[in-house]
């Protein structure tokens, strides 16, 4: 690679690297795990670097490969393990009950088909617009849409089980 198109290259990673590592996050739900997805799909853009003729187009083809990537590992990895960077018992009251709800949220999207769960984090967590998410992640507005309204329906289903059986536990 020339030293244009490598400076071309780190400056969109200086550039748009903090943004990508949340999206990497919202995927995968551990920064380590992020981090390396992130880093494995840099690696990847920087081999086609050369190839892309389009500037505007990098980001949307790094937020696809990161999407099949975290999809890839989902698939061939255990994705039930969660790691936690401090013990539950640690912290006050507020601030526990904040985290878990946080963390049962993050568990019943986890759960999700992968793309049902890309297009909720890309829609809501990112606020990309449905035609950005089609683009980025080569499918139509119309699947976009259906699966964002899946996903909100089974997230709907699953929180009004949970609730129905926290009302079914107390007396």
């Amino acid at each position: 690679m020339d030293e244009v198109a490598e400076d071309a290259f780190r400056g969109f990673v200086a550039a748009r690297s903090a943004a990508l590592l949340r999206s990497a996050y919202l995927l995968v739900g551990d920064r380590g795990r992020a981090e390396d997805l992130l880093q494995t799909v840099l690696v990847k853009t920087y081999v086609k670097w050369p190839r892309i003729r389009d500037p505007a187009a990098v980001e949307g083809y790094v937020r696809r490969a990161m999407v099949n990537t975290a999809t890839s590992w989902w698939r061939g990895r255990s994705h039930r393990e969660r790691l936690v960077d401090t013990l539950p018992e640690r912290g006050d009251a507020d601030e526990m009950d904040a985290r878990l709800e946080r963390d049962t949220m993050w568990q019943h999207l986890r759960a999700l088909p992968v793309k049902q769960r890309a297009v909720l984090v890309l829609r809501y967590y990112e606020g990309m617009a449905e035609a950005e998410i089609a683009e980025v992640l080569d499918i139509s507005r119309g699947t976009v849409k259906s699966h964002a309204s899946r996903g909100l329906a089974a997230l709907r289903r699953q929180l009004h089980e949970e609730d129905a059986e926290k009302e079914a536990v107390t007396p």
